[in-house]
């Protein structure tokens, strides 16, 4: 029961997302935990919607406000009124959260050069295609076009 592809896979993201948080902290980025990635995650380095953001990240939209929120009274992200729409708010990220984003890019391909370094290159590069490729082929329409491709 322990080897079934749920708890594999949980398992090795469960070890990335701390690997990438560790890594996170000793730039200096104490305060980010491990529910903001839901933000950081889906964002982009342009500005997004809050109804947008929620429904990446598949949460509801008052749990992204609060997280939206802390994020903001920590000085990630800011909102602003929506060019299109005064009614609704656009989300992203401040000087200091795209050098977050930067730093967090460095952690990233650390982390991926400790896991090519345990389980060798050719053997990431062929997990990271089929999950790609597995993911594609589930139609998971909450996701932006560019992941489907890699990008």
């Amino acid at each position: 029961m322990s080897n079934n592809l749920p708890r594999l896979l949980r398992e090795f993201f469960r070890d990335y997302d701390r690997r990438v948080l560790d890594g996170i902290a000793a730039r200096g980025y104490t305060d980010i935990r491990p529910s903001h990635s839901q933000v950081l995650a889906n964002l982009g380095t342009g500005s997004v919607r809050v109804t947008e953001l929620a429904e990446r990240a598949r949460v509801t939209q008052q749990a992204m406000g609060k997280l939206l929120k802390e994020l903001e009274r920590m000085g990630y992200v800011d909102r602003a009124i929506d060019s299109e729409d005064k009614r609704a708010k656009e989300i992203r990220f401040t000087a200091r959260g795209l050098q977050l984003v930067a730093d967090a890019l460095e952690v990233v391909d650390e982390v991926r050069d400790y896991y090519a370094s345990k389980i060798g290159v050719r053997r990431l590069a062929e997990l990271e295609n089929n999950l790609r490729d597995a993911v594609a082929r589930l139609d998971l329409d909450y996701l932006p076009e560019s992941w489907a491709d890699g990008s």
